[in-house]
């Protein structure tokens, strides 16, 4: 299959002024996402931003940047769905079309060794119509402070090791989804049909929204270059 990997960055972030291109691990952020899926076979990188700053950056890292996102795209309340139909058009009205759309979440920057390559297997071995990345999660919720409600059995709380797979709870992570293009045109989402679920670790999930993200986020990605 063919694949447009498409990586959505903003250029007006207000929880950390210059997110996408700030330093982490001696790269800008953006640069992590674009290392993650170049090279990888049958798939093409496009960074869609709004900011000549980020896309001069994204360039220089080897992502393809043929166009400048339209401001109504780039608004703080405009959905990631639009972005990406926006970049297919783009490329479609060239007569390029893909088979499948990539979306990689600037904001995810740890992703092991050919993570992209093995969600692109997961995806067609599972002979899926989407795909999206997730992580095990073994927290127990609650929910309604005014009434407190238990999302399980208090009464008899599991340990972990005993909870049977069909039991397991997985957080969506954010960094990896995957949607074949017909799809994606018709349903208008990044999941539908059969929809497979990725694999990945707890450190790989987490997502930067803050300074202090980038420090968490940073220090797991010194560990693993130092293993």
């Amino acid at each position: 299959m063919t694949y447009l990997a498409i990586i959505p960055a903003r250029g007006g972030s207000k929880g950390v002024p210059g997110k996408n291109i700030r330093n982490i691990s001696g790269r800008p952020l953006i640069a992590w996402s674009i290392a993650a899926a170049l090279g990888v076979e049958d798939v093409r990188v496009v960074v869609s931003t709004d900011s000549e700053e980020i896309a001069a950056v994204a360039a220089a890292y080897g992502a393809e940047v043929p166009f400048l996102r339209p401001a109504e795209l780039a608004t703080d309340t405009m959905a990631t769905e639009p972005v990406l139909l926006h970049a297919l058009n783009h490329y479609e009205a060239k007569g390029q079309c893909f088979e499948a759309v990539i979306l990689l979440q600037p904001t995810s920057p740890f992703r092991k060794p050919g993570a992209v390559k093995a969600a692109i297997s997961t995806f067609e071995t599972e002979g899926a119509d989407s795909l999206l990345s997730v992580c095990e999660n073994h927290h127990f919720f609650w929910r309604n402070p005014a009434a407190p409600e238990a999302l399980y059995d208090f009464r008899d709380r599991p340990r972990r090791q005993d909870i049977r797979s069909v039991d397991r709870w997985y957080r969506e992570t954010g960094s990896i989804y995957i949607t074949k293009t017909d799809l994606f045109r018709k349903e208008k989402n990044r999941l539908g049909g059969k929809i497979a679920m990725f694999m990945m670790t707890e450190e790989e999930s987490w997502e930067i929204d803050s300074l202090s993200d980038f420090q968490i986020v940073s220090a797991f990605m010194s560990g693993a270059s130092a293993l």
